[in-house]
């Protein structure tokens, strides 16, 4: 069975994808894709920013995978922000990845100022009418973010990927988008590894399931879809082995209230550049 969301546009998208951040070695890299093929995995997620995509898009060449078998995403740096500069990034983004075009480009920080962020959007907006990319989105947009995007641009984002976990699950945000139509992805899903808590150690005692398997169960039982990271086989392989088993609505409910406003990375309000 396929576990795929289908975006506004009707383009299906993996509900789980291998994140590739931090991942800089050609060997590392290597081992990680051939993981991820075998056990199943067919999205990939890089960005400008995480400066792998050479590597990446090597890797899948050894791997043999079709590039039609794969959903290939990145994301747009915050300094190759604003028209021109987006258009000539993305062809230097699809050199490195050895590809003709791109599933899923995102615009990785929205940043302060309004002006630049449609600039960079009226960017994609064009590839994608071209046929470059077969969606577009956003990373880390909150809602006024979002907002002007509905005032000013003619294509909604079809993704946003934001950080959610238990101790910043975002619903309001989360809800809000999926209300509009916008598919939301969690990035760090697993709190960049630090998910020891006594209430998800208990549920995946019950359920004879990893803390990981609860936590990513929990998103994508939400609805998201999720791009957990990781190099090492055994938890690739975990990672994606979601789909045997459904939290009770009790549990759910227990790692909403997890919340704790715990982001690990930039505030998308107030972070700019």
């Amino acid at each position: 069975m396929r576990h795929v969301v289908s975006l506004y546009n009707g383009i299906e998208m993996p509900l789980v994808g291998l994140g590739v951040f931090k991942t800089n070695g050609q060997k590392e890299m290597d081992h990680a894709v051939q993981y991820a093929l075998e056990a199943g995995y067919r999205s990939f997620d890089t960005a400008q920013m995480y400066q792998n995509e050479h590597i990446l898009g090597e890797s899948l060449r050894r791997s043999g995978i079709a590039r039609s078998d794969i959903f290939l995403t990145s994301k747009l740096d915050n300094p190759n922000q604003g028209y021109d500069k987006a258009l000539l990034s993305f062809e230097e983004s699809l050199r490195k990845l050895k590809t003709d075009h791109l599933d899923l480009f995102l615009i990785h920080w929205p940043g302060q100022k309004r002006a630049r962020l449609i600039d960079s959007w009226r960017a994609l907006e064009r590839l994608h009418k071209e046929g470059r990319i077969r969606a577009i989105g956003v990373s880390n947009c909150m809602k006024r973010h979002l907002q002007w995007m509905a005032e000013d641009c003619d294509v909604m984002p079809a993704v946003n990927q934001i950080e959610r976990h238990p101790l910043l699950n975002q619903n309001e945000l989360a809800q809000w988008c999926t209300q509009r139509g916008i598919q939301v992805e969690a990035w760090a899903p697993l709190v960049r590894g630090s998910f020891d808590f006594p209430l998800i150690r208990e549920m995946a005692a019950r359920y004879g399931k990893t803390p990981a398997q609860i936590i990513l169960r929990w998103n994508v039982q939400s609805g998201y879809a999720v791009i957990p990271k990781s190099i090492h086989r055994d938890r690739i392989f975990e990672n994606i082995d979601l789909f045997d088993f459904a939290l009770d609505e009790t549990d759910m409910r227990a790692i909403d209230a997890m919340d704790a406003n715990g982001r690990t990375s930039f505030d998308p309000e107030t972070f700019d550049f």
